[in-house]
């Protein structure tokens, strides 16, 4: 199976995550939406994440809200811009994750929503989503979260 998967991170959590996943269903790409994507037209399945800034995908503003708070590896374009450039890829299989605070969606929101949103306008079949949960503002996954992580790809493949 031909697989990417791409993310966003700010403090790392979300990049650990798509290594986990990437990891685990074999993946042929595991690249930053800073880098230059794969050709998704020979793809089986694109997982796609990023993390929850204020209820939803990142922005240019967010992204430097994070510095202030000491993230290190920002993306320059954000999954946001990554997903605004992406060409139209009809019934390409696609899941999308997230990672946002430990605290119910409702208070926190979550950016896999956004993602899948936007999966489906590129003409994705959305086959999953997920949240996977940090501590704190600039914390690190919550305990579990990994496993969960592999388990959630375990799935997908």
């Amino acid at each position: 199976m031909s697989s990417a998967v791409v993310y966003e991170s700010s403090f790392g959590n979300t990049r650990r995550v798509a290594e986990q996943v990437a990891e685990t269903i074999g993946a042929t790409y595991l690249l930053s939406v800073d880098e230059t994507p794969p050709d998704l037209s020979g793809l089986d399945l694109l997982v796609i994440g990023g993390p929850t800034h204020v209820h939803g995908m990142s922005r240019e503003s967010t992204r430097k809200a994070a510095i202030d708070q000491g993230a290190t590896a920002l993306a320059g374009i954000g999954v946001r811009g990554w997903l605004d450039r992406m060409p139209r890829v009809d019934g390409l299989r696609a899941a999308a994750f997230d990672t946002r605070a430990d605290k119910p969606a409702l208070v926190t929101g979550s950016a896999a929503r956004g993602i899948a949103k936007a999966l489906k306008r590129h003409g994705c079949t959305v086959v999953s989503s997920a949240s996977f949960l940090v501590t704190g503002t600039a914390g690190d996954l919550a305990d579990g979260e990994a496993e969960r992580a592999a388990g959630w790809a375990r799935e997908l493949a």
